[in-house]
């Protein structure tokens, strides 16, 4: 029997999704990493592996329910067992209600939902007859409440959350632990560096989200002790208002 063992990150990009892979695979975890575009990837494959990692990426879309089975299937055959799932996909997109056409809240919804669902499914199937596992769904302030102009975003974080709270209560009694850690606040990204610059100003202040402390989060929320999971938790800033 292999003693390796691989984290799935969908949705892994420069910054949390990153940090998620990267911190695992210091632990020896072989990180497998998705996202449409494979290229960007590259980068990342590179940071881990000169760090002494073992890193794959893969090109697919995670709306996809062939693309998703497949990738599942590939990494559980030809690399090694799913241990680590993480979703982590982001669609955050800001429209009035009046101007959110069908075609934007349908694709907000099947990116930051129904993506969740198709990798939460397959790697349960893949986990169960093993009996453990960790499934982590990363949630945003939108999956708690709904605010002027993110119809669509809060829709489906919340639409998210409940697919976590479902899966917890059918999976934890398997062995399996999901969890929803809710991020909120900014996060050190550069969608946040050029979009909204007064917040990332307070970076200096430790006042936006490091995504190396929300890796750690994430690893510890792997390695709790049965008797003492956690499926939700709130991570904010100290400058950031509830």
């Amino acid at each position: 029997m292999t003693d390796k063992k691989a984290i799935l990150v969908i949705g892994a990009g420069d910054a949390t999704g990153g940090a998620i892979a990267q911190r695992f695979a210091r632990e020896g975890y072989i990180a497998c990493m998705t996202r449409r575009n494979v290229e960007k990837l590259q980068p990342l494959v590179e940071q881990i592996q000169s760090a002494g990692g073992e890193a794959h990426a893969f090109g697919s879309d995670a709306r996809k329910e062939e693309e998703m089975v497949a990738l599942v299937n590939k990494i559980e055959t030809e690399i090694a067992p799913i241990e680590v799932a993480v979703f982590n996909i982001g669609a955050n997109v800001r429209f009035g209600i009046a101007e959110t056409t069908a075609r934007v809240y349908y694709k907000v919804w099947e990116m930051a939902c129904f993506a969740g669902f198709l990798m939460g499914r397959e790697t349960a199937k893949a986990m169960l007859p093993r009996g453990r596992g960790t499934i982590i769904f990363t949630g945003a302030t939108a999956s708690l409440r709904g605010r002027e102009g993110f119809a669509a975003f809060a829709g489906a974080k919340h639409g998210l959350r409940a697919l976590a709270q479902s899966m917890a209560r059918e999976l934890w009694p398997k062995g399996i632990h999901v969890a929803h850690p809710v991020i909120d606040g900014a996060i050190d990204t550069e969608f946040i560096r050029t979009n909204f610059p007064e917040r990332y100003a307070l970076k200096d202040r430790e006042g936006i989200v490091d995504p190396a402390h929300i890796a750690d989060l994430y690893w510890h929320l792997h390695n709790q002790p049965r008797d003492a999971w956690t499926h939700e938790t709130e991570v904010r800033p100290w400058l950031e208002s509830w």
